[in-house]
């Protein structure tokens, strides 16, 4: 059974400067492939291209780029891969205290401390927001230090006062817990991401993470606000409409490509999930991107 336990990544901020600021062309964030977390906050731009968001127990489908802000300790993977079709990829990266442990108790940073809080759950911006903001990271590319620092400021003030916005864990989902359980919920995070194709069984989920199943159960919905089975079923479903977006294969091939075995239960899970068919979504995004 090959498990591919979850990655702690040690941050390093940018040579002169208290955060990470990274630019990657493309597809080169090699931590796309594997779930991971840090206590440090952080902020992904995609410039471009379509591709699965996976962030805590949220996952979707983006389109025409991303803006993402994770939250201290927020499980999730990188955003792009061989098929997302970006043009680049801004990674930052800061401790909630990178400017001092009382500087945004400042009345003109308290607001920013509030997008800190909110972050925990993930955020997505999008619309005009996604473009303005994306395009003030970009610009940190060829700045000094001291500019970058303006800028980051300017940028989480402008992600706090916009309203273009989603929360993607809802009701709260925080993963401010023991590191034992950060690395449990990760173990099932990654065990899902490697083997959704294929048939998942409570007892061998839990038997990984050395519980039994009614444990396993309580604590997964405790942690996520969602059972396993529904986890399981919006992971494949979401990767059935990335399919839908990106592979001229018939409907069917797509059902069981995802990991459904059953064509009418596929059929019913998606139209829950999307609120329409899956024939439908497909001709709905071509008229989008024509």
């Amino acid at each position: 059974m090959k498990i591919h336990k979850p990655t702690y990544e040690l941050v390093e901020p940018s040579f002169g400067s208290s955060f990470s600021y990274l630019r990657f062309d493309e597809n080169a964030n090699n931590k796309s492939h594997v779930w991971h977390f840090h206590p440090e906050i952080e902020l992904v731009y995609v410039n471009g291209g379509s591709g699965k968001r996976q962030i805590g127990s949220h996952i979707s489908y983006f389109t025409d780029g991303d803006l993402i802000l994770i939250g201290s300790n927020l499980p999730h993977c990188g955003l792009t891969n061989e098929e997302t079709g970006n043009k680049n990829e801004t990674v930052l990266q800061m401790k909630a205290d990178f400017l001092g442990n009382n500087f945004f108790n400042l009345p003109e940073m308290k607001n920013i401390g509030k997008l800190f809080n909110e972050a925990k759950a993930g955020i997505a911006f999008e619309g005009e927001a996604k473009k303005r903001i994306g395009a003030k990271i970009e610009a940190m590319e060829n700045q000094s230090p001291f500019e970058r620092l303006l800028t980051i400021l300017d940028v989480l003030n402008d992600m706090e006062t916009s309203t273009e916005f989603k929360i993607l864990n809802a009701g709260g989902f925080f993963m401010e817990t023991q590191v034992q359980d950060n690395n449990r919920i990760n173990i099932v995070f990654n065990y899902v991401k490697d083997h959704f194709q294929e048939q998942l069984t409570l007892e061998e989920v839990a038997e990984i993470v050395s519980m039994t199943v009614p444990s396993f159960c309580r604590y997964f919905k405790k942690t996520t606000n969602k059972t396993f089975t529904k986890f399981v079923n919006e992971y494949r479903l979401v990767h059935a409409l990335k399919l839908l977006a990106e592979k001229p294969i018939s409907i069917t091939d797509i059902c069981y490509e995802s990991g459904f075995n059953n064509f009418s239960y596929f059929n019913k899970t998606f139209k829950e999930f999307t609120g329409k068919s899956a024939s439908q979504y497909r001709k709905e995004f071509k008229l989008v991107i024509d």
